[in-house]
């Protein structure tokens, strides 16, 4: 399942920063929902969120783990975030 916010989308407030989620790719497993987000900040800078999400939908403040399955989900689901799958392109080269 991959999603895709079209515009202004969730907004988010960190310490550094405030803006909205621009894109996000995620994929429910049998545990959790992994997240990969595009955070578009106030200022026009961009940043990559890897997060998750319980079986409830809550945000979790843990480490992402990922299995393999997981990670072929979010690969499927990059496909529909042009932006966010380019700025992951950069992390892999």
């Amino acid at each position: 399942m991959a999603k895709q916010a079209v515009g202004p989308g969730r907004p988010f407030s960190l310490h550094w920063g405030n803006g909205y989620i621009a894109e996000e790719a995620s994929w429910q497993g049998e545990h959790h929902r992994p997240t990969i987000q595009l955070l578009q900040f106030e200022d026009g800078h961009n940043e990559i969120r890897f997060c998750h999400f319980d079986e409830m939908g809550r945000f979790q403040r843990s480490p992402l783990i990922v299995g393999n399955a997981e990670l072929q989900g979010l690969r499927e689901a990059l496909l529909e975030t042009p932006k966010l799958r380019q700025a992951m392109q950069q992390l892999v080269g």
